[in-house]
């Protein structure tokens, strides 16, 4: 440790109130330096693994599986611990067992004739692999971490070893002691768990955990209970939240998602959602229409849609579309200064030709029943659509479940997070054609870049606010902008083309065109401009960020502007693989460097448990470091040396006798 500068008296007294307050924690000299000792041990430890994801999109199989073996991080340590000590299928065996205890137990007893021999292997194996997981914390770090059930136990093997002859049998005695008293099975899951926790420090969520998949809502009771994670706002992130704060473009908007992808599993089961009213009205209302261009998008091979199913989802899907133009038609009156009365479609249809005349060009509509749209007054509800929407509306905003995941979202999420050199978030930074950033308007003045994204991530907290604020119904309405608005970082495209893709014939409509940051975030100047923004500082420092799936199989790479910019969504959600090529992108920064895991699809938590089948991965390396980057090289670094900077000050301020030490 170098030398600390000796605190004058004038730093002291600069900042006398404070250090009062620092001594209620620390009375004594005995106290402040016994903290000091501690704090600088810290900073001597290697930093802890981070782990990144991005766009799982309610995937909760492959999500719970890639979270349980951290990216491929569990198997390495099993690789480095045991190597060629143990075959290649042992090491499975092991590795199976720590992602998933309880189920891998059930198959093991009903094959292994010899279930004490057993125990006493794997509980030595385990505590090795718990040993190695440990080994990066302080003693305190994971005493925090252990099930208070059996913290004693775990700690003395942990810090024992039955290589030393002194303890060997002390050593042996505690497992044999387990497996007598037929704990053993408690004891092995308490401990799998605690290396899946050890492994990983801190979870980083770039982003779209909802929509598309069926789990959404798992992975969220999931992450509401994960030990150390940050969430950055995906754009379908923020469209639930919308619908949560009662946004009725938003709740249509997740409604007709949804039931694209024939999710109605979060809706129902997730959050209790009553689709009731809205499937009585779409029966009613399309019993004779084929809804074709509204059949769900299904795997092939799917048994649970049957026809029937899927002819209602259908029909409900065109029920909830064509409400929702007509809500987002009296959302953007509301707010002209959005800009996106072009997205306004119904009112430029001529119902007697069957075309929708747009630009001065007519289209032709591939569908031309719309049983609901008056010509004279095409963005009208209809009574019978006001009750549907009224009824929705009270659903979601009553729905607890979904108020306590929002809550999540609120306290560990944000729109971006600069953290140990890395900048993250889900989409873009709005930029101009030149590479410039660009201005926003939002509730009346400009915003851009860094403030952009503060004043968005401020609007969004204030559609929440229990106390009544002046912004707070602009916010609200605000939500539904960083959904599908032109200019919002969360979406960053000219036009959102849902009523095209749905009714024109011309695909031309149907293209969306990415905003200037798409086209420019290659370039190393314009990711260091953005890196300089934010505030982001280091040698090696990059963006991260999801959102757009890489092309993997068209040859697109993640890792861009000479690494500069790595972009981890490959493709989590099923809908999306046969475009990537892959099953997702995973980032793994522990103390050696930044790696990139690729991984292909998985199969089934059932195949993964029987028959020890692992998401197939390969790893990149983006950065390997010529040092072992330690915990005095991070951002919790910097705040355990301003916190050591106080105590020495402390510590002079008792020793000049300026502050008393207390019960002396």
């Amino acid at each position: 440790m170098d030398t600390p500068k000796t605190p004058t008296v004038e730093e002291i007294n600069r900042n006398v109130k404070y250090l009062r307050l620092l001594s209620d924690r620390f009375p004594t000299i005995a106290a402040a330096s016994t903290e000091i000792i501690n704090l600088e041990a810290i900073l001597n430890l290697p930093k802890g693994t981070e782990h990144f994801l991005s766009d799982v999109h309610g995937e909760h199989e492959a999500f719970r599986h890639v979270l349980k073996n951290a990216s491929g991080a569990v198997k390495r340590k099993v690789n480095e611990i045991f190597g060629n000590t143990l075959r290649e299928t042992e090491k499975k065996e092991i590795c199976t067992l720590i992602y998933y205890p309880r189920e891998k137990l059930e198959l093991v007893k009903a094959s292994e004739p010899d279930m004490h021999d057993w125990y006493l292997t794997t509980l030595h194996q385990l505590v090795r692999v718990c040993r190695t997981v440990s080994s990066k914390y302080t003693r305190s770090k994971v005493q925090k971490a252990l099930p208070p059930e059996f913290a004693y136990i775990i700690q003395e093997l942990l810090h024992e070893s039955s290589d030393e002859p002194n303890k060997h049998q002390y050593f042996h005695v505690i497992i044999s002691t387990i497996i007598e008293t037929h704990r053993a099975d408690q004891f092995i899951v308490a401990l799998c768990n605690l290396i899946q926790r050890l492994v990983i420090d801190s979870l980083h969520l770039i982003g779209d955990i909802y929509d598309r998949g069926p789990g959404a809502h798992l992975i969220m009771d999931t992450l509401c209970h994960y030990h150390n994670l940050d969430i950055q706002w995906g754009n379908h992130d923020i469209l639930w939240m919308g619908a949560a704060a009662g946004n009725e473009c938003c709740i249509a908007n997740v409604l007709r998602t949804s039931l694209r992808y024939a999710n109605l599993v979060t809706l129902e089961d997730g959050y209790g959602i009553n689709l009731l009213p809205l499937a009585t009205f779409a029966m009613d209302t399309y019993a004779s229409d084929t809804c074709k261009s509204f059949l769900p998008k299904i795997e092939e091979g799917d048994k649970t849609h049957n026809e029937r199913t899927c002819r209602l989802i259908s029909q409900m899907h065109k029920a909830i579309s064509i409400i929702q133009f007509k809500l987002e038609a009296a959302m953007t009156r509301r707010h002209p200064e959005f800009d996106m009365d072009d997205r306004n479609l119904l009112g430029r249809i001529n119902f007697e030709k069957g075309v929708l005349v747009y630009e001065g060009k007519e289209y032709e509509l591939n569908d031309t029943n719309f049983p609901t749209v008056d010509p004279k007054d095409p963005y009208r509800l209809t009574k019978e659509e006001e009750e549907v929407i009224h009824k929705l509306h009270y659903s979601f905003v009553g729905s607890e479940k979904l108020k306590k995941h929002i809550h999540c979202l609120l306290t560990r999420g944000s729109m971006y997070l600069s953290i140990n050199s890395n900048l993250l978030y889900h989409a873009s930074v709005p930029l101009n054609e030149d590479g410039t950033l660009k201005e926003v308007l939002v509730h009346g003045k400009r915003y851009k870049g860094r403030q952009l994204l503060d004043k968005v991530d401020s609007l969004v907290r204030t559609a929440f606010s229990d106390e009544p604020l002046p912004e707070q119904q602009f916010a609200v309405d605000f939500i539904w902008y960083l959904w599908c608005g032109k200019n919002s970082p969360l979406f960053d495209k000219a036009k959102m083309a849902t009523f095209e893709r749905y009714f024109v014939k011309d695909k031309a409509l149907h293209k969306e065109e990415k905003g200037a940051y798409y086209d420019l975030r290659d370039n190393e100047q314009v990711c260091d401009m953005i890196l300089d923004e934010f505030g982001v500082t280091g040698e090696h420092r990059h963006l991260i960020t999801g959102h757009v799936p890489v092309k993997t199989k068209k040859g697109e790479k993640p890792v861009k502007a000479n690494g500069k910019l790595i972009v981890i969504d490959g493709g989590f959600s099923r809908a999306y693989q046969s475009e990537t090529g892959i099953a997702g992108y995973t980032l793994v920064y522990h103390s050696r460097g930044l790696q990139l895991v690729q991984h292909e699809p998985f199969t089934s938590t059932q195949e993964a448990i029987r028959e020890g089948k692992d998401i197939i991965s390969s790893t990149q390396l983006v950065e390997l470091s010529s040092q072992r980057v330690m915990v005095r090289d991070t951002d919790k670094g910097l705040e355990l040396e301003r916190q050591i900077h106080d105590l020495f000050l402390l510590l002079t301020a008792f020793r000049k006798g300026i502050i008393k030490e207390k019960g002396q």
